[in-house]
């Protein structure tokens, strides 16, 4: 088995000049796909069951599902809890046999925020995993807006919570679905200088890809989470699927014929992070 902690491969990237996938799953044929990418790039991986995911399958089918997947492979998966909004989802996600919890406290003040999360991280560490955390907050595309990151309660929130790493908003967004935006580099600089914790960016989707690739080698973000340009993927190939045959209809038939494309992506996405990785 390659199951690992989410400090089991962030922490060679923050030394490695790299960063990793965090690829956000919705199904067995993406999970699938995006392991087999992994292991096709010799790369690590962390699948990760966001909201959505969680909607549509329960917490303990997923980490059987995540452990299943990295039993089958010889680089290292993270089964990833994304976005856990209260204790329960995370002590869940924990008794599912998930081996990295992200705690998302960042709409609260910052003492709550780092009080609950300090408590997860407290739950995890002591259970031999590892804890993500999140200070300002990231927006959506045609949502929420973003709250920036502020340098100085990054660096109280990195010391005071003990996370593993330290999700930050500094022009990310979630759910863009172009790469038209791009991050606040000033701010990131500022908030590195202050702390240690690996970095992690929310909405990786919607960063242009040279600059993932120019901030994966030469700043403390370790990890991108990438979802929606893979969900993007699946569209075109499945709309593809049909439009050659019109009579198709059986499900594991059409998922079958997709795979492929989703593995490809996720092998693109993985390969720009890990450009700099000796």
């Amino acid at each position: 088995m390659t199951l690992a902690t989410l400090k089991d491969v962030v922490q060679p990237a923050l030394t490695g000049g790299y960063a990793v996938g965090g690829l956000v799953t919705l199904g067995w044929e993406d999970m699938r796909a995006y392991v087999a990418a992994a292991e096709a790039e010799g790369l690590p991986v962390i699948l990760q069951a966001g909201p959505s995911c969680r909607a549509h399958t329960p917490l303990p089918i997923l980490g059987k599902m995540f452990r299943t997947l990295a039993e089958s492979v010889s680089v290292p998966v993270v089964a990833h809890l994304d976005h856990g909004y209260t204790f329960e989802d995370c002590q869940e996600a924990l008794d599912s046999g998930f081996t990295s919890l992200m705690y998302d406290g960042s709409r609260k003040s910052l003492a709550q925020n780092i009080d609950e999360t300090a408590r997860i991280a407290e739950m995890a560490h002591a259970a031999g995993i590892s804890c993500e955390g999140e200070i300002g907050f990231v927006g959506y595309s045609d949502g929420e807006n973003s709250l920036g990151t502020d340098p100085q309660e990054a660096a109280t929130f990195a010391r005071e919570s003990g996370v593993d790493a330290m999700a930050i908003s500094v022009g990310n967004v979630h759910l863009q679905q172009n790469h038209e935006g791009g991050l606040d580099e000033a701010r990131i600089r500022a908030i590195e200088a202050l702390t240690e914790v690996p970095l992690v960016i929310h909405g990786g989707s919607g960063v242009p890809v040279a600059q993932r690739q120019m901030l994966a080698q030469t700043s403390k973000i370790c990890k991108f989470n990438i979802g929606t340009e893979l969900r993007l993927g699946f569209g075109r190939a499945l709309r593809h699927v049909l439009a050659a045959d019109a009579e198709v209809f059986d499900r594991v038939q059409i998922l079958k014929q997709i795979e492929p494309d989703l593995q490809s992506a996720a092998q693109t996405a993985l390969r720009g992070l890990a450009a700099a990785r000796t």
